[in-house]
């Protein structure tokens, strides 16, 4: 077997994490059997862990060790005694004790009644969030388990749970603070600092802590977004106007000035009539008596 599993028994003397899985949160060794008085090294920023039978077995420290019970007490307790006490049976876990930065979420939040418009909107939330493993063993022996262990079994799982929290944490935040959508990524800061601690909740029970959110953002759905937009034109116009049904006769005004510029002929008489009237609606509201 080789330094990665494949091929001749002198090779197999020697364990240490492949330079394609170093940037992995995790990473399992892929032979549970391993051979006596093999070298295993550890880089500085990870830690290695023997799991047997569900438990841990032990930990191995950063740099290079020789795996040898006369050495390492605890490997006493996962010899195989079938090979004649050659090898240890154990499985071998390579975690990450560094942060790891720049892993994306995002998805659809919830519908959220707009307090400006009493409209039902949807909002859509994205960022990156940086990692550390805080307990290897609580993330191994609590999210791994039996599973098939995986980088993305960690990443992917992370991800759906920071998603749930800011799910709830957002919409709460929105409802309490009565805060208009439309707008809302401008508050972005606010409501990041705000729910990183319930993220951390969701997360510090399987050894994991989350330093921080970055890139957060809060969007609404493009339609959503393009109805609220044209209903705070529409109120700033009728304000404008002295009120909405002043603001609608001159749009249909408006619309009749530039219909009659782009007719021409003997349609303009009659679209000058209709104005006209129109305008006289106006003037009638404005003589009328109270």
């Amino acid at each position: 077997m080789s330094l990665f599993g494949i091929g001749n028994d002198l090779n197999r003397q020697f364990i240490a994490r492949p330079d394609e899985a170093k940037e992995f949160i995790l990473y399992k060794w892929p032979d549970q059997t391993i051979r006596k008085l093999t070298q295993i090294t550890v880089q500085p920023d990870e830690t290695a862990v023997f799991v047997r039978e569900g438990k841990i077995a032990g930990t191995i420290p950063q740099g290079r060790s020789t795996l040898d019970g006369a050495l390492i007490p605890f490997l006493g307790d996962i010899v195989d005694w079938a090979s004649g006490g050659n090898m240890y049976r154990a499985e071998l876990y390579f975690i990450g004790t560094r942060e790891f930065v720049g892993l994306p979420f995002g998805g659809p939040i919830d519908d959220i009644e707009d307090p400006e418009t009493g409209l039902a909107v949807g909002l859509r939330v994205f960022g990156e969030y940086a990692v550390i493993v805080k307990d290897p063993s609580t993330l191994i022996l609590k999210l791994v388990g039996t599973r098939q262990a995986s980088n993305d079994l960690i990443t992917d799982w992370a991800r759906e749970q920071i998603l749930k929290t800011l799910r709830t944490g957002v919409v709460r935040k929105l409802t309490s603070e009565k805060w208009p959508v439309l707008g809302i990524a401008g508050r972005s800061v606010e409501i990041e600092a705000t729910l990183l601690g319930d993220v951390q909740a969701a997360l510090t029970p399987y050894g994991l802590f989350v330093t921080r959110l970055g890139n957060f953002t809060i969007s609404l759905k493009p339609d959503d977004e393009q109805t609220l937009k044209g209903l705070r034109k529409d109120a700033a116009y009728s304000r404008l106007a002295g009120g909405f049904r002043e603001y609608g006769i001159g749009a249909a005004l408006k619309g009749i000035g530039e219909g009659a510029a782009a007719g021409g002929g003997g349609g303009n008489a009659a679209v000058l009539g209709v104005g006209m009237g129109l305008g006289g609606m106006v003037g009638g509201m404005g003589s009328a008596s109270p």
